[in-house]
């Protein structure tokens, strides 16, 4: 019996898939290119090319100040991974790292880590998050309560077969049918010389 567990069949498309959802959510390939960046241009000062028998240096006055370079544009690409917020300044700041790369280290690493360091740094000043995908809203469909029509199942707008037609919403006098039949209306203050008030409510 081997030692070694095996690997569930679907483990291998379900880490792919957690790797792709966590590189979409940051500029992933902004920061690839500006680490890339930094290993020619703290390389190549402290290389020795070999021709046969004859050793070549490419060291440069300013071996230290590639190597710090260098190892920036590593940090900055790394930080764009793990912070995003700071795409803008590890951008900038990269290209300003692979322009004094230029006379300092081999003209930016033999222009290698230059061009990586430039669009690296452009992409990560042009990254934005993207934008979450709306919720689609529900669809209500009539009479479920929360539509007037479900509120108000009768056409406000059409008058009943015995009377005039009645506003819910109006604050005027409420109309009430008489034992004759005509519509007059009911005057709740009692003021109105028409019903007979005079000013006083009937007590019976």
């Amino acid at each position: 019996m081997s030692a070694e567990t095996p690997v569930a069949p679907g483990q291998f498309d379900l880490r792919r898939q957690q790797f792709r959802a966590w590189r979409g959510t940051r500029p992933f390939w902004a920061g690839l290119f500006i680490l890339i960046s930094g290993l020619p241009i703290a390389y190549f000062p402290y290389a020795h090319l070999q021709i046969g028998h004859l050793t070549l240096a490419m060291a440069t006055t300013a071996g230290a100040g590639s190597l710090i370079i260098g190892v920036l544009l590593a940090v900055l690409g790394v930080s764009l991974w793990f912070q995003k917020h700071v795409r803008v300044f590890a951008g900038v700041a990269a290209i300003l790292l692979g322009l004094v790369s230029i006379p300092v280290s081999n003209l930016g690493g033999f222009l290698i880590g230059f061009l990586f360091a430039l669009i690296g740094g452009a992409m990560a000043v042009s990254w934005a998050p993207g934008a979450p995908p709306a919720e689609q809203a529900q669809e209500m469909g009539p009479g479920t309560g929360t539509t007037p029509a479900a509120a108000y199942p009768q056409d406000l707008g059409t008058a009943p077969a015995d009377g005039p037609t009645v506003n819910p919403y109006s604050t005027g006098p409420a109309f009430t049918k008489d034992a004759d039949g005509s519509d007059e209306p009911n005057e709740l203050s009692g003021t109105s010389p028409a019903n007979g008030a005079n000013g006083r409510h009937s007590a019976g």
